[in-house]
């Protein structure tokens, strides 16, 4: 699965998601998107994007995103408090369908 990391998650993050391609918003030179146009230049690049911005629902149109979206819900945006969210991460990629799925984690 092609995956986009959100820029405020920490790049090690990508590296706990084996098997995956895991990119970062800056890596692709997105940095400094809004959310809506970051998601419509995700959506023909990658299957999921995973944020931990919990107002991403109230900043765009979800129904009509073409990307599956996954939201992380951890006390911080640091690797220590988001490490415990990775096995939740691969167990839901495993259902994952593209445009279809929005989850919170």
């Amino acid at each position: 699965m092609r995956i986009l990391l959100d820029e405020s998650l920490p790049v090690r993050l990508a590296r706990e998601l084996h098997g995956h391609k895991v990119t970062t918003v800056t890596q692709q030179g997105w940095t400094g998107k809004k959310n809506g146009e970051l998601l419509k230049l995700a959506e023909n690049k990658f299957d999921l994007f995973i944020s931990a911005d919990q107002n991403l629902q109230y900043q765009v149109n979800l129904i009509r995103a073409k990307i599956s979206i996954i939201v992380l819900n951890a006390k911080t945006n640091r690797f220590d408090d988001l490490k415990p969210l990775v096995p939740r991460i691969l167990s839901a990629l495993k259902n994952l369908k593209k445009g279809t799925t929005r989850l919170s984690l």
